[in-house]
């Protein structure tokens, strides 16, 4: 099955993850102009109300650019929604995305027919994150249009499934779009996952240590100077198993080695969730690639050469 149109233009085939707290308006347009999607999770967006101003300011400097440059249009953005229990806004952030037709929705943490048959009653393209085939066969049978497959070593709420096996299980009986998270952050790694099987490369991390990422200094520091060892894996946070920074956790007075454990009951999207993932940063075990705090533009740029390279290279080899 082709992607849809609208993921037809990417200028690479990635989707900039929605980065909790970090991803806001100014990352998301730098992402779109140099043509990956771009991405934010609605509850970045506080009080509610700024979700209207967040999408509206998107949509008119995307616009803006399509206009000058129509050679080159931006890539269509996104919004996450989190669909869970605890999040009071999902209803009203729906209604938000729906009013302005946001093309691109990706839900995370409960899949839930309404919220697919909203976007789809515009036209809206809805992609689910799974950790599980399992979980991938819910999200479908329920409306989700296509999935992202969080495989072992993706930051944040991560899953432990090899992208090998996850992406092989979800082929064998699903043919439409799917985006692959897990430790991407080189060309070829975005290579590698399109040859797995997976039509995207859902990229997060490396976006931390942008210049437009609504980040901490320190956070983007330690991204740079971290290793795949220096990952974490925990429930503790939120009470779903995600990937964090160790330094962090140390700073924080934890220790990494003897974490306590946590359950899903305890997971929360109110305010007291935004104040621990602002001094306990998450990550990807892909940060060992890298190495410099750099425009996401830039980003983007060496994304493409090296997937062009590894193309060459593994052109040569056949």
């Amino acid at each position: 099955m082709a992607l849809p149109q609208i993921l037809q233009r990417l200028r690479l085939p990635v989707i900039g993850a929605p980065l909790f707290i970090i991803s806001t308006p100014d990352l998301v347009i730098a992402q779109c102009k140099a043509g990956i999607v771009g991405s934010f999770p609605a509850l970045n967006a506080r009080p509610g109300p700024v979700l209207a101003e967040w999408i509206r300011r998107i949509k008119g400097e995307l616009g803006e650019h399509d206009a000058k440059h129509p050679d080159r249009p931006a890539a269509p953005f996104a919004v996450n929604q989190i669909v869970h229990r605890s999040n009071e806004r999902l209803m009203h952030d729906i209604e938000v995305c729906v009013a302005f037709e946001v093309p691109l929705m990706i839900t995370s943490l409960g899949a839930r027919a309404e919220v697919y048959e909203a976007a789809h009653a515009y036209g809206g393209i809805v992609l689910h994150d799974v950790i599980s085939n399992a979980f991938a066969r819910k999200a479908i049978e329920k409306g989700a249009d296509g999935l992202i497959a969080v495989a072992a070593g993706a930051g944040g709420h991560a899953g432990t499934i090899s992208p090998f096996a996850l992406i092989q299980e979800i082929r064998q009986w699903f043919e439409g779009p799917v985006a692959l998270s897990g430790a991407i952050a080189t060309g070829g790694a975005i290579l590698a996952a399109r040859a797995m099987g997976a039509d995207l490369a859902y990229l997060g991390s490396a976006f931390i240590a942008t210049a437009e990422a609504h980040a901490a200094q320190g956070y983007k520091d330690m991204i740079v100077q971290s290793n795949a060892s220096d990952i974490v894996y925990t429930n503790l946070i939120t009470g779903v198993h995600g990937n964090y920074l160790k330094p962090s956790l140390v700073r924080a007075g934890l220790d990494p080695d003897n974490l306590a454990q946590s359950d899903a009951s305890q997971m929360s999207f109110g305010e007291g969730r935004v104040r621990a993932w602002k001094d306990i940063w998450g990550a990807g075990q892909g940060v060992g690639a890298v190495r410099d705090i750099v425009p996401a533009a830039d980003l983007v740029a060496r994304l493409g050469r090296e997937y062009e390279a590894a193309l060459r290279r593994v052109g040569a080899a056949a």
